[in-house]
């Protein structure tokens, strides 16, 4: 792969399948099994054929309906998902945040949890102790609460430390699936203006989020996705009108109907 690529995306498919039984209980496993009869499914395409390359530096915004596949691609370039067909190369060391507190031990303290990310992010000990104030503190979380259990954090304080910690690993790549949602409005505002420094150190950024003013604001680029293909590449303010025009007249484009 050519270095100043940050991830290639080669012809990625990604289907799963999904039961079709009202109920899946122990009972109806045994029965199927005993009458040597095949759990119905069906197969749902989450992803088909995508291919794309996202340069070193890249700041990409993902839109697309619930269900086009954003989230599935994102898990997929984090490793959490293996493709069905094709592959991704990543190059660089990743960041994620793509649902809250994914990767959080509840039972452990925010101090405790902090260290995991680092340690999982590939820092010393030396440089996680640097940074373990310095994200309590982004996180706004109050006196003592780092280090209680994170199950006994309110949803806005467990976003705040989950986002904090995201971005506060020094990531080549840093993929965020909604999380500029967390917080009020002061955190939003200090979120985005975090995400403005890490764009300004040329950081590759994957952003999925409904709030299109993020993608316009923050993103370089944008892609939207529809029904688990990649139906728009290119700047943001041109795909998210398109996008706006699919969203209110409730049909694509004339320009995207034969894609």
């Amino acid at each position: 792969m050519p270095e100043d690529l940050a991830i290639r995306i080669e012809d990625l498919s990604i289907s799963y399948k999904v039961s079709l039984e009202a109920k899946r209980t122990l009972k109806n496993a045994v029965m199927r099994a005993s009458l040597k009869q095949k759990e119905r499914t069906r197969t749902i395409e989450a992803v088909k054929h995508l291919t794309l390359d996202i340069p070193h530096g890249s700041v990409v915004g993902i839109v697309g309906s619930n269900g086009a596949g954003k989230s599935t691609l994102m898990r997929c370039i984090a490793g959490i998902l293996s493709p069905t067909e094709g592959r991704v190369i990543v190059n660089g060391k990743i960041s994620t945040l793509l649902a809250l507190g994914v990767g959080f031990n509840p039972a452990l303290s925010g101090r405790d949890n902090i260290i995991l990310g680092g340690l999982a992010s590939g820092l010393t000990m030396e440089q996680i102790s640097s940074k373990t104030d310095e994200i309590a503190d982004f996180a706004a979380l109050p006196d003592g609460f780092i280090d209680l259990p994170v199950r006994t954090y309110s949803s806005g304080m467990y976003g705040r430390l989950s986002f904090a910690v995201a971005v506060s690993m020094t990531p080549d790549i840093l993929l965020l699936d909604e999380a500029l949602s967390a917080g009020d409005a002061a955190f939003k505002e200090k979120s985005f203006e975090r995400m403005r420094q890490l764009c300004a150190e040329a950081r590759t950024i994957l952003i999925v989020s409904h709030a299109l003013a993020t993608v316009t604001d923050l993103c370089d680029t944008a892609i939207w996705m529809h029904k688990g293909q990649m139906l728009a590449h290119g700047k943001p303010e041109e795909i998210v009108d398109d996008y706006l025009k699919f969203l209110n007249v409730g049909s694509l484009p004339s320009s995207y109907e034969d894609m």
